[in-house]
């Protein structure tokens, strides 16, 4: 059990390349309005005041350089081929966390008070809570040959954003071994262990195609309070 008043500590896996947004550089260190994804995902943790340090991950390549700029509170770490091994990387380096909260760079307009909003969960006795929105689409599940199997019923579908905070330990054991996987969530229900939500946050998007970065960028040049309280 974690001591509810211990430290929470932000984990930022972003040394993945992000071949799909079509940049030449990794996702993570794509510009929005002069700063990195990066830059504004550490930003929005350290703005919400509930996260007590930070460890990015990125290619080992890029780890001196990152360093040499990361404010204070942040550390950086190399990362590893698979999101998992990143991870892992960074709950190596979060030895002291009592809770952990696992971002991803790409949701770089994130507000800061959905972090907040994870950390009450934390801190009043949830051991793992993750943000989701309402699914607005119709979903059909397909077979192999694109054939439609089903429609599951869409008022019990949420879509998964981050931060997903969960209580240290219980997310080293996640980790310990397993394979790769979409999200830590997703790690944390293969033990049998319950994963609760709260409402998640239309900013905290994923930056993924080209068309998500032209969104991204129109919020921002529309003038939208990012990564601050309005």
């Amino acid at each position: 059990m974690s001591d509810r008043n211990g430290p929470v500590v932000g984990v930022i896996p972003a040394a993945g390349r992000g071949v799909r947004l079509g940049e030449s550089l990794p996702k993570a260190f794509v510009e929005l309005d002069g700063r990195t994804m990066l830059d504004r995902a550490v930003e929005a943790m350290l703005a919400s005041a509930v996260v007590d340090r930070v460890v990015v991950v990125v290619p080992p390549e890029l780890v001196a350089s990152v360093a040499a700029t990361a404010p204070a509170r942040v550390c950086v770490v190399a990362g590893g081929a698979e999101r998992t091994d990143s991870v892992r990387a960074g709950l190596a380096a979060a030895e002291d966390a009592a809770y952990v909260l696992v971002h991803d760079a790409a949701r770089a307009l994130t507000p800061p008070r959905l972090f907040a909003r994870i950390v009450v969960e934390l801190r009043g006795g949830r051991s793992a809570v993750i943000p989701v929105l309402p699914v607005a689409d119709t979903v059909k599940s397909v077979d192999r040959d694109g054939r439609v199997t089903g429609t599951p019923d869409r008022s019990v579908l949420r879509a998964v954003q981050t931060p997903q905070g969960f209580e240290a330990g219980l997310l080293r054991r996640a980790n310990a071994g397993a394979g790769d996987a979409t999200d830590d969530a997703g790690l944390v229900e293969r033990l049998g262990e319950g994963v609760y939500t709260v409402p998640g946050e239309p900013l905290a998007f994923k930056i993924t195609t080209p068309l998500d970065l032209v969104l991204a960028r129109a919020v921002l040049a529309a003038g939208a309070p990012v990564g601050q309280e309005s």
